[in-house]
């Protein structure tokens, strides 16, 4: 069985996104070409070009809710679902879907914080603790890219953000505790997520450094036995 097949043993729970367990697929990895037409790709392509048209529609509603806007941000945020399952259903794999899709969620989640901020949505302090999350998350990125270690997603980062999107989501549909307590936890979740990601960027920097001395270290002996 290859890197791509969704079929085989717990195809199911594989072709869903419930078992993440395997290693990263062969097309994902860093090095790897783009190839950015794939159908998965598509669906990116298509929640990217959502997001002006949910801002314009959030904007226009004159207090931050709107019906119209909050239903393009949820096909935006299920699209993140939709082009993951197509992937591991068509095993359409690609370097540029990799790097694409997580940059896509984090522009959704800032675009529906920059609303919830404008109409105070959502409580303004915690939206800063939000955007600081996704500048230390880019620094994290940019630091793993730099040093040749991707840093996987982990179930904290995937919960934390589902539950920030469903908060910003119905707190433009509805007033109430209910969006802003959904919100809260899924800051909590992507803060945990955050540390995380940072421990295991780091370990990964330091293996990466240990695995290219180790790989050094026999020629320095060679060349000073001769």
């Amino acid at each position: 069985m290859t890197d791509v097949d969704p079929f085989g043993r717990g195809r199911i729970r594989r072709l869903f996104g419930l078992d993440r367990s395997g290693p990263k697929p062969r097309q994902t990895r860093t090095g790897e070409p783009l190839n950015p037409w794939t159908i998965p790709n598509a669906v990116g392509y298509l929640r990217l070009a959502g997001i002006p048209v949910f801002l314009i529609l959030a904007y226009s509603s004159g207090d931050g809710r709107s019906a119209a806007a909050a239903t393009i941000f949820w096909l935006i945020a299920a699209g993140d679902y939709v082009d993951g399952f197509l992937a591991r259903a068509t095993g359409q794999y690609s370097r540029m879907g990799a790097l694409m899709d997580p940059f896509i969620d984090r522009l959704t989640v800032i675009s529906g914080a920059v609303v919830c901020w404008s109409f105070e949505l959502l409580p303004r302090w915690a939206l800063v603790v939000l955007a600081l999350r996704e500048l230390a998350m880019l620094i994290l990125a940019e630091y793993g890219l730099k040093h040749g270690v991707d840093i996987a997603i982990n179930w904290p980062g995937r919960i934390g953000v589902f539950w920030i999107m469903a908060g910003i989501f119905f707190v433009m549909v509805f007033a109430g505790w209910v969006p802003v307590a959904m919100f809260f936890f899924g800051l909590a979740m992507a803060l945990l997520a955050t540390v995380l990601y940072a421990r295991a960027g780091v370990l990964g920097v330091r293996a990466a450094k240990a695995a290219g001395t180790a790989h050094r270290a026999p020629r320095g002996e060679r060349s000073s036995r001769t």
